[in-house]
């Protein structure tokens, strides 16, 4: 492995080694990251990237850890983590500024203190600005696309800026997984403050009451195919409950997949096998996974 001494001759942030990467994922899951750095600035992240592509050494941005499935092996290579440096909110021109490393519940209040609506749907996705671009995260009839402007990306070693046109957004994915999301910038129509904070609260609690939100998971396991809605299939295929190891197909809601307190990434892996043979078998349907894997070398499922 190279030494911490090494990288910190072009990186100003902080560096840790063997970095547990479970505390950053929300569904409590991963093996250690090599390196796992925080950068100070933009100039940093593109100094990291910049070394990481020197050395032939892989590396991946983790947001607020939500939609994804970390490796039990976790990352040989370089996480690059935004939340410090990247956590900043600003109101200009009609438009809101977020970091990447914004939590999407403290953007939608800023937002909706500053009277603008559009966003208010969105306040109980478990992701940071950054990664619900990246994932065009949505729910209630609304995305993160919809309202956005601009978007700071780092793409092949040069800072640039997108239009929205240029982004590529699509059901849940969109072409920026091809960079790194360092900004986004928001242009929201006006509302009434207690409408859009009652209209948030009403939300919040519709998805308390729907959602395992109190057992660790990573959100909806699977897309919604088409015009079915994937956690009915398989909760017809009579798979809530189904369990394999410490992996629980929520008996909330049947598309999320809890871990009941000692599930491995593996354990994860074998239920959704589990379920999408099962979905297909009685009803034909392929359900695609929208929890993304990362770590994993190659994964049949």
């Amino acid at each position: 492995m190279i030494s911490i001494t090494e990288i910190q001759k072009v990186f100003k942030g902080r560096i840790t080694l063997n970095e547990p990467l479970a505390r950053y994922t929300t569904f409590r899951i991963g093996g250690d990251a090599d390196y796992f750095v925080e950068p100070v600035d933009a100039d940093d992240v593109l100094s990291i990237v910049k070394y990481a592509n020197k050395q032939g050494i892989p590396f991946y941005v983790m947001g607020n850890g939500s939609n994804i499935l970390m490796s039990d092996e976790g990352i040989r290579g370089i996480v690059i983590n935004l939340d410090t440096s990247f956590n900043y909110l600003r109101h200009e021109s009609d438009c809101i500024i977020s970091g990447a490393g914004v939590k999407m519940a403290r953007f939608v209040d800023f937002c909706i203190q500053k009277n603008y609506a559009g966003v208010e749907m969105l306040a109980g996705i478990p992701a940071s600005v950054g990664g619900a671009l990246v994932m065009n995260a949505g729910c209630y009839g609304g995305e993160t696309a919809d309202h956005i402007n601009e978007v700071k990306v780092i793409k092949n070693e040069s800072m640039i800026t997108l239009q929205k046109a240029e982004c590529g957004f699509k059901y849940r994915n969109s072409d920026l997984r091809n960079t790194i999301v360092l900004e986004g910038k928001f242009s929201l129509p006006s509302g009434n403050k207690e409408e859009l904070m009652a209209r948030r609260k009403e939300l919040i609690l519709k998805r308390n009451e729907a959602q395992p939100v109190e057992i660790p998971n990573a959100g909806c396991i699977f897309k919604n195919p088409g015009d079915n809605k994937a956690a009915i299939l398989i909760q017809e295929c009579g798979l809530k409950g189904k369990v394999f190891g410490g992996a629980m197909v929520s008996e909330k809601h049947a598309n999320f997949i809890v871990n009941r307190g000692n599930a491995t990434a593996g354990d994860v892996i074998e239920l959704v096998k589990i379920i999408r043979n099962t979905v297909h078998e009685k009803t034909g349907v392929e359900l695609e996974m929208e929890v993304k894997l990362i770590g994993f070398e190659e994964v049949a499922i």
